[in-house]
């Protein structure tokens, strides 16, 4: 008998009713409260630190069409203001050289004109923007408030084969080189490229990694080989860098990303992986969707030729048919989440390759602006304040003090 579920009276229902009702407005009010305690202390953890963003290609975007980046712009994904309000003040510019250009002089002259480009940033507005060759200017700039301009150089090509002109870009401010590009060059093979001549890196490669070492020049794996990557990791005595990269578990098949024993190899190299926010590089359904245009591409510029009409018709066809499924914040969280989990919260850090990837930045990270985002990501997934400190500037800057703690030593 003292089992049976009596029925409520109707006061009793009402009751339950004021009480239900009460607690979800209290738990909808507490979970608002937490939602705007993320976005807050988001806010001032992007402003109160050094974020560095391993690769943005904005001095390869002034190079197509100039705009003065120290303002507000219309288009692309950087400029003062926009990297202000998302806290981002040590942006790697990268000095991008495309690998149509190696073995060329232009590919050399490009590369001279591109730091020029970052200078001029520099010169047009000094109390925005500062140059930075060491982890001390990055540091130095911060303290007086104002954006760290270092400089990596995206395709080892400009070197040409002469450690001299190695020792130049140095003097001119390069701090980090990726030593191949789309195409396997003087230096390595590339991830994209079939043909492995060197099958890794080649004879100069070997003695440009020891030079880079000595010169205090941090070595970017980005875009090499599977070979390449070993033997550099192996070669190097400091810490390496992928400068924009993100990982192959999510793509398959992708060589230009990293595979879990990859990422290994380079943790135990003390070096960092840096995620690459392009959603092809993240999404496998953006990966899969930019596949299947590029072979129907392929396949129609075997008959008509690649630059004919019948192929631009069909690739705005397929863009129209078929919307870009773009990545969303979440899915670079899962990166960052995986190599983690992985190896530690040591070795990853941010290289999202703005004004590099077009328009395929995935939902809720379209440009610099978006960094409080990102850190309102990574508190929501329970990363406390010190491990969000590491993914923003301490895993880089710990690896950039050791490369220039090697060469100081040569």
């Amino acid at each position: 008998m003292n089992n049976i579920k009596r029925p409520l009276s109707l006061c009793a229902v009402a009751l339950a009713i004021t009480l239900s009702t009460a607690g979800c407005q209290s738990s909808t009010v507490n979970n608002l409260k937490l939602q705007e305690s993320h976005a807050a202390a988001a806010k001032r953890i992007t402003q109160q630190n050094i974020i560095v963003d391993g690769h943005i290609d904005v001095p390869y975007r002034l190079q197509n069409q100039w705009v003065d980046v120290t303002k507000s712009t219309i288009n692309g994904d950087f400029d003062y203001p926009r990297a202000v309000e998302g806290g981002l003040n040590a942006p790697f510019m990268s000095i991008y050289v495309p690998a149509s250009l190696d073995d060329s002089a232009e590919s050399t002259k490009l590369a001279h004109r591109l730091i020029d480009y970052v200078e001029a940033i520099v010169g047009r507005a000094p109390e925005k923007f500062a140059l930075a060759t060491s982890v001390a200017d990055v540091e130095r700039n911060f303290a007086d408030n104002k954006i760290s301009l270092p400089m990596g150089m995206e395709n080892g090509s400009p070197v040409q084969g002469s450690l001299d002109t190695l020792a130049t870009f140095y003097e001119r401010g390069i701090r980090y080189i990726t030593l191949a590009h789309s195409q396997s060059n003087h230096i390595s093979d590339s991830s994209y490229d079939l043909r492995r001549q060197w099958k890794g890196l080649s004879p100069f490669g070997i003695e440009m990694v020891k030079e880079m070492n000595a010169l205090g020049i941090i070595v970017d794996i980005s875009h090499v080989s599977d070979d390449a990557f070993y033997q550099t990791v192996a070669l190097s005595t400091a810490p390496v860098i992928a400068s924009h990269s993100s990982l192959r578990k999510f793509t398959p098949g992708f060589e230009r990303n990293m595979d879990d024993e990859m990422i290994r190899a380079l943790a135990k190299n003390k070096g960092i992986i840096m995620i690459n926010f392009g959603s092809g590089f993240i999404s496998p359904t953006a990966r899969a969707w930019r596949d299947n245009r590029t072979k129907q591409a392929a396949e129609l510029a075997k008959t008509f030729g690649r630059d004919s009409k019948e192929v631009s018709d069909f690739v705005a066809k397929y863009n129209t048919d078929k919307p870009y499924p773009f990545a969303t914040l979440e899915t670079v969280l899962d990166h960052i989440d995986h190599v983690v989990n992985l190896v530690g919260i040591d070795f990853v850090g941010i290289g999202s390759d703005y004004d590099g990837v077009g328009d395929s930045l995935p939902v809720n990270l379209k440009d610099v602006s978006d960094f409080p985002r990102l850190v309102e990501g990574l508190l929501k997934r329970d990363y406390s304040e010190d491990d969000i400190k590491k993914i923003l500037n301490e895993n880089f800057l710990r690896v950039w003090r050791e490369v220039e703690a090697v060469a100081a030593k040569s």
